[in-house]
């Protein structure tokens, strides 16, 4: 190679070297940035949702809060029957001591929690949430039988509300105080966690 051949040949690969050098002095000093990229591959895969419209996430949510509700039900109906003691139900009632609500909720990013008639006044709930309670209840006064409800909370919350057979020993145990039996399950999804999990049941069904 001639020395003017050599000469050109360094001008044209001086560019890459630097650009490479620059990358890889990024990379070494911010060592969040392959974590961050990752981050931000999944935020852009969330984004691209494929065929899925709000329809199919409420019925994703209806499908999820009845399989949810159900196993709950049976399972704080079989463990309040084993204990007659009030400091031990009263935990039971928080769904404290029940293996299975805490693998769910982590699972499925979702909230669960037993209401009772005094929650239609607990402000921490959504106005939305606490009118749906009232109905329910004055429902189950009038000897009805309340259809389970989704509300969307805002953009990024949905909860399923299920209740409580009122002859249920989960009325008695938990809200014995009562006038009317009456128990509420709140089940609260992400919406963002219930798309993704379409997404993936999508997914598999193709390959």
């Amino acid at each position: 190679m001639t020395k003017r051949n050599r000469i050109k040949f360094l001008f044209m690969i001086r560019p890459l070297l630097l650009s490479f050098l620059l990358t890889s002095s990024l990379i070494a000093c911010n060592p969040e940035r392959v974590h961050y990229t990752n981050e931000l591959k999944a935020e852009m895969a969330d984004s691209k949702i494929k065929r899925i419209t709000n329809a199919d996430i409420i019925e994703t949510v209806d499908e999820l809060g009845g399989k949810i509700s159900t196993v709950m039900e049976k399972e704080l109906t079989v463990q309040l029957q084993k204990t007659t003691n009030p400091v031990e139900r009263a935990k039971l009632c928080r769904l404290k001591n029940l293996p299975r609500a805490k693998a769910i909720a982590e699972r499925y990013d979702v909230d669960i929690r037993l209401l009772g008639e005094p929650d239609i006044q607990n402000m921490t709930l959504n106005i939305k949430e606490r009118d749906i309670l009232d109905a329910y209840l004055y429902s189950v006064k009038q000897k009805q039988s309340p259809i389970s409800n989704i509300q969307k909370i805002n953009d990024t919350l949905l909860v399923y509300n299920s209740v409580v057979p009122g002859n249920s020993p989960i009325c008695r145990a938990c809200f014995g105080n009562q006038e009317t039996p009456f128990a509420v399950w709140h089940l609260g999804f992400q919406k963002r966690e219930v798309v993704r999990r379409m997404n993936s049941s999508v997914k598999k069904k193709k390959s």
